[in-house]
């Protein structure tokens, strides 16, 4: 297994000042193509893609959430124009829930699932089990061009049907497994209950759940050494995936080549400082559909002082998948957005980070905006900053100054400490 210590390409072992010079030199290229599109027409108008050449410009851009997305869609089927290439020449289209509907063109990984495959041990003449599903949303489809790429055979597996995956396993010989952490463990139990003979899994790449570290030490022990992690999404692909080996246990997920990370305040669209806690924002370099400070409402984290790690590869890792950061809670039968306490934020420059608490029981609800600001002995602009809470809310509101720097870095804007019982 040494071997996985390899690259998929000299990209991933770049400088990452020569990594952020390339990506940023592509940038206006990227606006002005997606500005060709009805959707980004419309979200882009006053914007001129020759400016958009630094991170800098780039954060002044709109933030487009993937919460939004139903409603474009509604308005401009089947993908709100935000796709370049036309629905009849395109590879496939696929329809997650809500719906959402989303494209895939015809470029070789076009998801860009070949790295971290790689990262797992997947190599050429190989043969992996893909056991996401098939049927109506991409991941199966993400896998397959990533399997494709580097040239490994993959079995359709698909999800469900347990005892037929063991007799896969157990007859075809599969090096890797693809699929959630949850159906590698009724996979494994399934074999050990039938008495059949799995054990030519020895690495696997999962993802759209959670995995606990107890639970990787659970594959470890029942013959499934390595079990990396990958964060993507229907929308944008590929995002981070783990590269660890067995020592490296806080070595978080490297991004993908092809795409720009922002880590934003949740219900803004403004940065926050490397290894704070926000909500993943994340422009990508696709011809056909290209996403622009595409908002993905998961919560994470730069690591800037990430460890080094015996792969090599040398772009950005964050510590992957956080949370949600929509925080959206209902008080005295009135939503309270994220968006709105940035808003508050914004008409008082004092105040350097916000949370807003929601304590008390039921139909008692007592709203606290917390403020960090340079002096919180001066509680001069208290009272403007609760008439803000009540014009933007329709609420009333107290106000807390704390010293800068007391919040949380949890990447809550909105914290529900209301007592249920």
């Amino acid at each position: 297994m040494a071997d996985h210590l390899e690259t998929l390409d000299q990209l991933e072992t770049r400088a990452p000042e020569q990594r952020e010079r390339d990506l940023l030199a592509r940038l206006p290229q990227l606006v002005a193509r997606a500005k060709a599109a009805s959707g980004w027409a419309r979200i882009l108008e006053h914007v001129n893609p020759a400016e958009i050449s630094s991170r800098a410009a780039l954060a002044t851009l709109p933030v487009t959430r993937k919460s939004e997305l139903h409603g474009l869609q509604q308005q401009s089927a089947p993908f709100g124009g935000l796709n370049t290439t036309p629905v009849g020449q395109l590879s496939r289209v696929f329809m997650s829930p809500g719906p959402i509907f989303d494209p895939e063109g015809r470029g070789a990984d076009w998801w860009r699932f070949a790295r971290p495959l790689f990262a797992t041990g997947v190599r050429a003449g190989g043969l992996l089990q893909n056991c996401f599903a098939y049927h109506f949303t991409p991941a199966a489809f993400m896998v397959e061009g990533g399997a494709a790429k580097i040239g490994s055979a993959v079995i359709p597996a698909g999800s469900g049907q347990t005892e037929m995956q063991v007799q896969a396993i157990s007859s075809l010989r599969p090096d890797t497994y693809v699929g959630t952490p949850s159906f590698l463990k009724i996979i494994i139990e399934k074999a050990e209950e039938m008495g059949a003979d799995i054990s030519s899994i020895k690495q696997a790449m999962v993802g759209a759940e959670a995995l606990p570290e107890s639970l990787r030490q659970w594959f470890v022990a029942h013959g499934v050494p390595r079990v990396l992690q990958m964060y993507a999404s229907a929308d944008i692909g590929n995002i981070a995936y783990e590269t660890r080996s067995g020592a490296e246990r806080d070595a978080g997920m490297v991004l993908d080549e092809d795409i720009i990370l922002e880590i934003v305040r949740p219900g803004s669209g403004d940065p926050v400082a490397a290894g704070e806690i926000g909500e993943v924002v994340v422009t990508v370099f696709n011809p056909d559909y290209p996403l622009i400070r595409f908002a993905t409402g998961d919560l994470s984290a730069v690591m800037p002082d990430a460890p080094a790690t015996a792969c090599g590869r040398t772009n950005t890792r964050i510590r992957g998948w956080l949370g949600r950061a929509d925080q959206t809670t209902k008080v005295r039968a009135m939503f309270v957005h994220p968006s709105q306490v940035h808003a508050i934020t914004r008409r008082h420059p004092e105040i350097v980070k916000a949370r807003l608490v929601v304590s008390g029981q039921m139909a008692q609800d007592v709203m606290t905006l917390q403020c960090e600001v340079a002096d919180p002995a001066n509680a001069g602009s208290a009272a403007a900053i609760v008439e803000t809470i009540r014009d933007l809310t329709k609420l009333r509101g107290e106000v807390e100054f704390v010293a800068i720097g007391s919040l949380p870095n949890d990447g809550k804007v909105i914290a529900d400490i209301r007592d249920y019982s």
